[in-house]
This record gives C-alpha cells, sequence and structure tokens, in this order.
C-alpha cells in the first residue's frame, strides 16, 4: 500500500516560526538600524552596538539574523543595509515599506491574537481599540487616521508603480480612484500617464492627507481629492476610468455588488473599470498571499479576498462586458481584473442612487 510523504517538517517549522523573522525587522526598524547603515555605511559589530547603544551580544545576534533573510550583507565582518534593505526600509525613500510594517506590529498583530474568536464570531477582531472602532473605517481619532493611511501608502506605492507598466492609460483622459487614501496610486499613476488628470474619492480626513502628500509632489495640477463615503453617497461620474485598488477585499459580496454598480453609473460610455486585487485561485486552494489576506480581512472587515471569477460575475451584473485579467507581481496585487462599460449609451442600472450598504 503506498503512503504519502508527510514532507519535512522543517517546512512547518519555517512556517510556525515566520514570525521570528517579522519582529527582527520591526526591531531593526525601532533601533534605526536601516537608517543608520544608510548613513554610515558597513559596521563592525562593536561598532554596531556603540551606534545603537546596545551589548554586542544582542547587536550581533539581530544582525545575524537579518542578514540571513537577505536584509543585510556582510563582508569581512562588517555589516551593511542589503539593496532590498536600502530600497525599502531607509525612511524617506521613494517606496518605504515601513509604515505597514508598523502598521502590522502595532495594529494588525495584537488582532490576530483574536482570530480563532473571529472564526467563531464571523466578525472583525482586529481593531477595537476602547472607542467602538470594529473596523479601519470606522476610525475617528485623526493619529490613528494617519497611521492607517501611512501603512496604505507604504504598502501600495510598489504595487501602483508595478501596475502603471502593465496598464495601458494612453488614451485615458480622466479617472476616477475610489477609496484613492492618499494618493498612491494616483501619484504613479499621474507619473507615467501625463496626459491624465485624476480624482480620488475617499473620506474628507484622508482626503486632507491626500492633498498634502499630492502637493509635495508637485502634482496638484492633475490630481485632486474629493471627500465623500461612496457607503452612503454616489460617485462623481463623467470618468473615462475608474479605479478599485484593495477596495473592494474590505465588503462583502453584495456591497462590492452595489459598489460595482456605481462604478458602472460613474464611467461614460466606452469607459474602463480597473480591479486591483490579491485574487484567491478559483478553486480557492491559494495562492498564499492572497489567501493569508482573505484571513486578515476576516480579522479586520467584513469582507473578504475573492476569485476573478467573482468579479467577473459581479461586473457583468453591473453591466459591464466580458472582463480581462492580468497577472502582476506585486506587494499587495497578483492580479488586474479589467472591464469596459459599452459603448452605447443606456444598459442595466442606471441613474443617480446613494449605495445602499445595508443587507437587502
Amino acid at each position: 500500500m503506498e503512503t504519502t510523504s508527510p514532507g519535512s517538517i522543517k517546512n512547518l517549522m519555517e512556517i510556525c516560526t515566520g514570525f521570528w523573522a517579522f519582529k527582527a525587522i520591526v526591531s531593526a526598524q525601532e533601533l534605526g538600524l536601516f537608517d543608520l547603515l544608510h548613513e554610515t555605511g558597513a559596521q563592525s559589530i562593536s561598532d554596531l552596538a556603540r551606534r545603537l547603544d546596545v551589548r554586542e551580544r544582542p547587536a550581533e545576534t539581530l544582525a545575524t539574523a537579518l542578514a540571513s533573510v537577505g536584509l543585510l550583507d556582510v563582508e569581512g565582518g562588517r555589516y551593511g543595509n542589503s539593496p532590498l534593505a536600502e530600497t525599502y526600509l531607509v525612511k524617506g525613500g521613494r517606496y518605504y515599506f515601513g509604515g505597514w510594517i508598523a502598521h502590522l506590529d502595532q495594529r494588525n498583530y495584537p488582532g490576530w491574537a483574536n482570530l480563532t474568536e473571529a472564526i467563531r464570531a464571523d466578525r472583525p477582531m482586529g481593531w477595537q481599540s476602547g472607542r467602538h472602532e470594529e473596523t479601519p473605517f470606522d476610525i475617528v481619532d485623526p493619529e490613528l487616521t494617519s497611521r492607517f493611511q501611512d501603512a496604505m501608502h507604504s504598502l501600495s506605492r510598489q504595487s501602483a508603480a508595478s501596475a502603471a507598466r502593465r496598464i495601458d492609460l494612453s488614451g485615458a483622459r480622466t479617472l476616477l480612484d475610489v477609496g484613492g487614501g492618499t494618493g498612491a496610486w494616483a501619484i504613479e499613476l499621474a507619473a507615467a500617464n501625463p496626459q491624465l488628470t485624476i480624482t480620488i474619492y475617499d473620506l474628507p480626513p484622508v482626503c486632507e492627507l491626500a492633498r498634502a502628500r499630492i502637493e509635495a509632489e508637485g502634482l496638484s495640477d492633475r490630481i485632486t481629492a474629493i471627500g465623500g463615503d461612496f457607503r452612503v453617497q454616489e460617485l462623481p461620474s463623467g470618468y473615462d476610468t475608474v479605479l478599485l485598488s484593495m477596495i473592494l477585499h474590505d465588503w462583502t459580496p453584495d456591497e462590492c455588488r452595489r459598489l460595482l454598480r456605481a462604478c458602472h453609473r460613474a464611467l461614460v460610455p466606452g469607459g474602463q473599470a480597473i480591479i486591483s486585487e490579491l485574487l484567491v485561485d478559483d478553486d480557492k486552494s491559494g495562492p498564499a498571499d492572497a489567501a493569508l489576506m482573505s484571513l486578515n480581512m476576516l480579522v479586520t472587515t467584513r469582507g473578504r479576498n475573492y476569485t476573478a471569477a467573482e468579479y467577473g460575475a459581479w461586473l457583468r451584473e453591473a453591466g459591464f462586458e466580458a472582463p480581462e485579467v492580468r497577472p502582476l507581481d506585486a506587494p499587495s496585487c497578483n492580479g488586474l481584473v479589467l472591464a469596459r462599460r459599452q459603448a452605447q449609451a443606456g444598459g442595466p442600472q442606471e441613474g443617480r442612487h446613494a449605495i445602499d450598504t445595508s443587507v437587502p
């Protein structure tokens, strides 16, 4: 009788201890290690310990751990930032990833301690702070809003840059970025498409943060931010492109359908909707990044990550033509789903109506 190998227990060990590497990165950030090495260049352990104001034993064990996962390079007993760390873990860099890492550690990581409860209760458990905030979209504290948006900007910037190379917007002139946050996608798409003007549509406090980033990039003449709430208000209309980046996974299937119908109304005939997400395989066996993000949505929202087939069905239901799926290799997006409104006016869901998010 044939038996199936259980696989290597080392693989299971790596899965179970994955948080060790994560917490090593967090500590390095909190100590300012990557910023220090960016400024000084490679350092010996004794010099590194002195500059970080720690003893040599912890300095050496931390540096060794970071080198083992590819974040530090070692040569002649001196440790320096690897290209990966230099690009993504030094403050002030264009694609600085530190905001997302801090969010994972300070808000997401504690929430996952309640995963079993979230599974049993089928509701988010990862965002309570004593202020009745069930999800990130219920935040009323300006500081928490700013931190969350920093995290989203940090996560989205590289994905947006990758997507900008995969989407042909040469014929587009006006784009509505629904739930566009502080402009990570808008900034990258504007840089790649000089003919494009972009409107970010997000909650008013988020738009204030977006305007500051847009101004800092020198793009205030091409990117504007309009405050509103797509859960209860109609989207602005008359655009030839609508973008939904990491938005739909936050919401239930019924809410996704309603938002896609609203996007259909916001587009001119022939206009294009772009969905950027971590797509779950149609057989729901993976991939790991999308499947685990979906579990994260269980902890933090009432949504989950969906399949390309699910998005395709909802888009067609909303009146779009058959969608196209394009693969993408990015931190927050493994696929783009593109669909066009029919070139002729008319079709289902015409008219202007606020999006009703109550369960029918």
